[in-house]
């Protein structure tokens, strides 16, 4: 099978697509025919090496995080899935033909989109879903979600504005239209305008879904009301006095995915893609996501 692999850390030309004998199923595996993998910004960062302290790895090293696919077979002890399966996790390895799987980490995929489609869901969505979960919204809530226009930002306008909060996004020009139909009320271009002086007002949430530097931290910080609270899924934010800060790393939880694909699939949350590659475009697109230009998500077939 083709898998795109790293060999070791640098910059994306250490992305290689290398042949590699299908795997085979342990106790309590599965294997999917992989229909697509999602590019996640992070992978650069996994990619480069800045994250070896965080997330330790053995090289060679199979890129993807997110699967939607196909089971083929089976390992011992599986009575949870069947061959035939349509399935969708967060996995790693997946940017292959085939992955392997722990058969409790992947679920039912939704019906109503495309298979490939679904590989949008598991990081981004789950980090949306908990970052919210973390925020416990109310109804009525102005919540600020900084990096609406991203990946994980898609689904975090939509599940805040299913909370009933009132959402106010930044978005640059591009994501702008993708921003509002996910349901914000309110979208900042933050190219153009100051992110101080666009927002009216203080606000009850600030969802943070983008990296920052200590001064961007701080001034996004404040602009949390006395008693409201920042959570933030990239930089640990030191929040102002009185203004409770949350730092959130996405949890693989099944559980919490089967939740967002029954979402999906009454028509509750949509999954937008902005384009569709193959592992062959990998490289290129690890390049634009450290030159800024990826908008929302990007499915990758083997």
């Amino acid at each position: 099978m083709r898998a795109a692999r790293i060999h070791q850390y640098g910059d994306a030309n250490m992305i290689r697509i290398d042949d590699l004998a299908r795997p085979a199923p342990g106790p309590g595996q599965v294997l999917i025919q992989v229909a697509a993998t999602s590019f996640n910004p992070t992978e650069a960062a996994l990619r480069s090496g800045m994250l070896r302290d965080l997330t330790p790895t053995e090289l060679p090293l199979t890129l993807g995080w997110d699967v939607a696919g196909t089971i083929t077979q089976l390992g011992d002890g599986v009575p949870a899935h069947a061959v035939g399966d349509r399935v969708i996790g967060m996995i790693g390895a997946a940017a292959a033909e085939f992955a392997v799987a722990d058969a409790t980490a992947v679920v039912a995929a939704p019906v109503t989109i495309p298979l490939a489609d679904a590989a949008a869901l598991p990081l981004a969505g789950l980090t949306a879903w908990q970052v919210i979960e973390r925020a416990g919204l109310t109804e009525g809530e102005r919540v600020l979600v900084n990096g609406a226009g991203g990946g994980i930002g898609g689904f975090a306008v939509q599940l805040a504005k299913r909370a009933g909060a009132w959402v106010i996004a930044t978005a640059g020009p591009r994501s702008t239209q993708a921003v509002r139909r996910q349901g914000a009320d309110h979208v900042i271009d933050y190219t153009a305008t100051p992110l101080a002086d666009a927002v009216d007002g203080r606000v009850d949430v600030v969802l943070n879904l983008v990296p920052l530097n200590q001064a961007q931290a701080t001034a996004v910080a404040a602009l949390a009301r006395p008693g409201g609270r920042v959570v933030s899924a990239t930089n640990v934010i030191v929040a102002p006095s009185g203004v409770t800060a949350t730092h959130v790393v996405a949890d693989n939880d099944p559980v919490h995915l089967a939740a967002l694909v029954g979402l999906v699939d009454r028509g509750a949350v949509t999954v937008d893609i902005s384009e569709r590659r193959t592992l062959d475009d990998l490289a290129t697109l690890h390049r634009r996501s450290e030159a800024g230009d990826i908008r929302g998500k990007i499915i990758i077939r083997p």
